[in-house]
């Protein structure tokens, strides 16, 4: 939940609601259960936090893991034209749905990088 002392950015549990807000309608819209899809007030409202509690946190993040991962394999077992099919809700097909899921994850991914190495929490040295 921390911040930088000027407020100008979210924390990483905010960024982590944010894009768990959106991979999740995202999945509930693939698979044709909008009903069940998250609701917001506007863009902003998707950066809310639950209660601070450590439980919640580890909710948040095995909640994100989790639909991340069906993401995941919903476009590892996509045949070429699954690809192509426009999703329920949406206006493009599955693979521009997610290619811009991927881009959006990836700037805000970058803002919990950033918000880390801010914290000291990021290694200054990383092997592979």
């Amino acid at each position: 939940i921390w911040k930088p002392a000027d407020g100008a950015m979210n924390s990483i549990w905010e960024l982590v609601c944010h894009l768990l807000f959106y991979e999740k309608r995202y999945l509930m819209r693939f698979l044709g259960e909008t009903e069940n899809e998250p609701q917001a007030e506007n863009n902003e409202s998707t950066f809310r936090l639950p209660t601070e509690t450590l439980e919640n946190w580890k909710e948040t993040k095995q909640e994100y893991f989790y639909v991340h991962r069906e993401l995941g394999k919903i476009l590892a077992k996509s045949e070429h034209e699954d690809l192509y099919r426009q999703v329920p809700g949406e206006d493009n097909s599955l693979v521009l749905e997610l290619k811009s899921l991927a881009m959006h994850d990836a700037y805000h991914i970058g803002q919990i990088v950033f918000l880390s190495k801010m914290q000291g929490a990021w290694p200054g040295k990383r092997s592979f």
